[in-house]
């Protein structure tokens, strides 16, 4: 294998890396949005509502 193979495989494993990197964090930052939804409308549906009738 010649020195330029070389760097090209080594630039294509840097790529997935960091393709994969992003990838574990989208998933994370989506598992927080979707926590943060789910308890802010138990949050929500738990609140003492105020009686329309007197």
């Amino acid at each position: 294998m010649t020195e330029d193979e070389q760097r090209k495989i080594r630039e294509r494993e840097e790529i997935a890396a960091r393709v994969a990197a992003f990838r574990a964090t989208q998933e994370k930052f989506q598992r927080e949005r979707e926590e943060y939804f789910v308890s802010t409308l138990d949050n929500a549906r738990k609140a003492e509502r105020p009686s329309l009738w007197p």
